[in-house]
């Protein structure tokens, strides 16, 4: 889709952008995981060989599982490096600072021009060669509904913040903002809820204005 708004640049840059931080989240996460797993199961064969050596145990298993653990280690290692984690990561953070500095751009500029639209489609590209097809579809997914929840945050925030300038009450429901997870029924089939829920109201005109922004 072409983008020749600058607003439409923008939220497409911001998208673009958290896609790639989900990614490289995503990638620190399971590198930490296999590094955790490493680590316990180390701690595991020094824990049985000092076992064995203190009991005096010669049993033919005892002498096989810390060196079954120790080549279980090794592989986990050499799969590590095989799917390399730290290089993906680096190029996903390169990537996300070269779109944040075409952000910042798009921002300082008050109309579309070729030097910030040769700097967008350079963006495209970066984003477009650091992820895969399958892999770009599912943290832009992710990226578009953590913006679209932002932006309905904001506007209730906003919301509320003019009830205070207009020195207008603001409930202990719309303080709360989680109405939804509290524990108290606010069941519609009873003829007196125990709480009526207003924030259902202003979310919901948030959610509705929010889903026309251009994402």
């Amino acid at each position: 889709m072409i983008k020749d708004s600058l607003g439409e640049i923008r939220n497409d840059l911001k998208s673009k952008r958290d896609a790639l931080l989900i990614g490289h989240q995503q990638l620190k996460k399971d590198s930490d995981d296999w590094n955790k797993a490493i680590i316990v199961i180390s701690v595991i064969a020094g824990l049985m060989e000092s076992i064995k050596m203190r009991l005096h145990l010669t049993g033919a298993g005892w002498q096989l599982l810390p060196i079954i653990l120790s080549s279980i280690t090794a592989t986990m290692a050499s799969l590590i490096k095989f799917r390399n984690f730290n290089q993906r990561m680096e190029t996903y953070l390169q990537s996300a600072s070269l779109l944040t500095n075409t952000l910042l751009k798009a921002r300082n500029h008050t109309e579309v021009d070729e030097d910030l639209r040769g700097e967008y489609n350079g963006s495209l590209e970066k984003i477009e060669t650091a992820l895969y097809p399958n892999e770009r579809k599912l943290f832009l997914k992710q990226s578009h509904r953590n913006l679209i929840e932002i932006m309905a945050q904001e506007i209730r925030y906003y919301k509320k913040i003019e009830k205070v300038n207009n020195d207008e009450l603001i409930t202990t429901e719309e303080q709360d903002d989680d109405v939804t997870q509290n524990p108290m029924d606010i069941s519609a089939h009873r003829e007196q809820p125990l709480i009526i829920s207003v924030t259902d109201k202003d979310g919901g005109e948030a959610d509705r204005e929010a889903e026309k922004l251009d994402l």
